[in-house]
């Protein structure tokens, strides 16, 4: 399923927070441990390369609609599902918004706070709002 593909692709964005580089060897035993197929593998792939690719247009988007926190202020769970969910937003024209949004609420509910499936929601609902 799908959301074990964003679950994995999920993990290795959130650690390419905190390393530039987090190398192929990282990715296949998160793919392993989440025992996806090759499907789900080349959804996490996609979902991956396209926030690698355009991350600095998605963190702009971010910051210019999470106004009441400093980008240094938002959890970095959080950053990392927004990255994830606005990929899918902005380049995965096959999926549907609301699926994008209920899919990253839903992981922000199993990784985050108790308030950050609300932020994620209301964050995500804005710039689709726009």
């Amino acid at each position: 399923m799908r959301n074990d593909a964003r679950e994995a692709a999920f993990k290795i964005v959130f650690a390419s927070l905190f390393h530039d580089d987090c190398g192929e060897r990282f990715k296949e035993s998160v793919y392993k441990k989440a025992a996806l197929s090759d499907e789900e593998r080349g959804f996490a792939d996609r979902l991956v390369a396209l926030t690698e690719e355009h991350k600095d247009d998605l963190l702009q988007t971010i910051n210019e609609n999470v106004t009441h926190f400093a980008d240094y202020r938002i959890y970095p769970v959080d950053k990392a599902i927004l990255l994830i969910a606005l990929a899918e937003i902005k380049f995965c024209k096959d999926i549907p918004n609301v699926v994008s949004v209920s899919e990253a609420a839903g992981l922000a509910r199993k990784f985050s706070t108790e308030n950050s499936a609300g932020f994620v929601n209301g964050v995500l609902g804005g710039i689709i709002n726009e």
